[in-house]
């Protein structure tokens, strides 16, 4: 018999994975954890039945995440990750020679633990001296913080639980207090195909607060449609003027120089979702 794991994406679409073994299955004080090992993406970890990431794909995503803000702030030397327990942002923005130190605040340590044993690869470098990590509300470390941080990255779940606070206009307002005259930020947005209104919100919402917001995507397979997005918000540096000398060489299996000015190339139904924003 085999067993098959199923992420319903909607009410009326999912995903499903042949499931080889079931690794660690706890409720946590903030949600239900699970790692599983599958057979075509390898192990697996899920966060109230979402996939959170996998062995397989999880480059795109934390590639993404973390080299577009890296590469339009000249010199990053404070970075700061909220959520991202995983540690793959973490892990890219390292190979960044400017950093001096990377602050992780992710609510559940228990994501971090199970993914320092089981994900190793993606939660190597959390251990690494320039890694500050704060097991605690990234809400309240950016409510509290002034000036502090060049990069801002926010890495959260979905809109629910304790992550819906992450996609609120006053959280935003927090993360500009938070950034240096010149910080960029950036936030996973969630996919076009199903979110359409949450994209739409997000971008409405960091436009009002910083002069430069652009959004981006990448092929994110075990993601919902596919298609995600990242919305960027910058007090200076555009991230579509990106100069070439501004480019050093790093270890990436997805970003490229190239892929960062081609993401920012929308299809014309996301294009639409932002004017209708602007607005």
């Amino acid at each position: 018999m085999s067993i098959w794991f199923t992420e319903k994406q909607t009410p009326y679409f999912g995903i499903t994975a042949q499931v080889r073994c079931s690794l660690v299955h706890e409720k946590t004080p903030y949600q239900k954890l699970d790692l599983i090992e599958t057979e075509e993406f390898g192990k697996m970890l899920l966060l109230d039945d979402m996939v959170m990431t996998t062995e397989k794909d999880e480059f795109v995503y934390h590639e993404m995440m973390a080299h577009v803000p890296m590469f339009t702030h000249p010199k990053p030397v404070n970075v700061l990750v909220v959520g991202g327990g995983d540690g793959g942002v973490v892990r890219e923005v390292l190979k960044h020679p400017s950093v001096e130190c990377v602050t992780l605040a992710e609510i559940d340590g228990a994501v971090i633990e199970y993914s320092k044993t089981h994900l190793p690869k993606i939660a190597g470098m959390l251990d690494d001296p320039r890694v500050d990590v704060k097991v605690g509300d990234g809400f309240m470390h950016i409510a509290e913080a002034r000036d502090a941080y060049d990069v801002i990255m926010v890495d959260s779940t979905e809109p629910v639980g304790p992550a819906a606070k992450l996609f609120e206009k006053g959280f935003y307002e927090g993360i500009s207090r938070a950034l240096t005259k010149d910080g960029v930020f950036v936030a996973q947005t969630d996919n076009p195909w199903f979110k359409a209104e949450l994209i739409r919100q997000v971008y409405q919402d960091v436009s009002e607060i910083f002069p430069i917001t652009r959004v981006y995507t990448a092929n994110v397979p075990t993601y919902p449609s596919g298609m995600w997005t990242f919305t960027i918000g910058s007090k200076t540096y555009d991230p579509c003027k990106v100069s070439a000398e501004r480019f050093h060489s790093i270890e990436s299996q997805y970003y490229t120089s190239s892929l960062h000015h081609a993401s920012f190339v929308l299809p014309r139904f996301v294009e639409r979702l932002l004017e209708e924003a602007s607005d």
